[in-house]
């Protein structure tokens, strides 16, 4: 485990609050981005990261030492996550912020006469092909294809934090891009 880490973790089971405000600031940003990547809609991310974070602190007394503390946190942070894309339903509303566009809502997505050049740059074609092929993938590929190439960490890593031998991350890696070049394949 990180030095760092570990001594902040000791602390924190002691109380001391500002050792665990070092460690959310340490972890809230990147959990935030591997939230997005797989939610694609801010507001659940974020959802996700404040979730990730009390579970984090009402259990820290059962964390394992002996583990990496960012293998256990983003193993929780993948687990709800995965958890709240298995609960969504279809809900469209004009007043919802897009999921494909950050910063846009249902409004401006509607065609008109008054685009500017940055909404048109903002609506690039070929980010919503990979973003609605990636929205497609079943969470068990979708959470092992961001986790291995969004956030870059290895297959043994990728198996500690969701709890799997590498060999069943091997499998998963190669039927998510399968599947994912099986959608691309005519539309890029």
């Amino acid at each position: 485990m990180n030095l760092l880490e570990s001594q902040l973790v000791k602390l924190a089971l002691k109380g001391d609050q500002a050792a665990f405000a070092e460690l959310v600031e340490l972890y809230q940003e990147k959990l935030y981005h591997m939230a997005y990547r797989m939610l694609n809609n801010r507001q659940e991310a974020e959802d996700v990261v404040q979730d990730t974070f009390l579970r984090v602190y009402n259990n820290l007394e059962r964390y394992d030492v002996t583990m990496k503390f960012s293998t256990w946190i983003y193993r929780i942070a993948t687990n709800l996550s995965i958890d709240r894309l298995r609960k969504r339903k279809p809900v469209y509303s004009l007043d919802a912020e897009s999921s494909d566009y950050e910063g846009l809502d249902g409004y401006s997505m509607i065609p008109s006469d008054n685009r500017t050049p940055e909404s048109e740059l903002l609506i690039s074609e070929t980010q919503q092909i990979i973003h609605q092929a990636i929205d497609t993938l079943p969470p068990k590929y979708k959470s092992v294809m961001i986790l291995r190439y969004i956030h870059e960490l290895s297959l043994q890593e990728v198996g500690d934090i969701l709890d799997m031998p590498v060999t069943t991350i091997k499998t998963r890696v190669h039927r998510g891009r399968e599947f994912l070049r099986k959608k691309l394949e005519h539309k890029l």
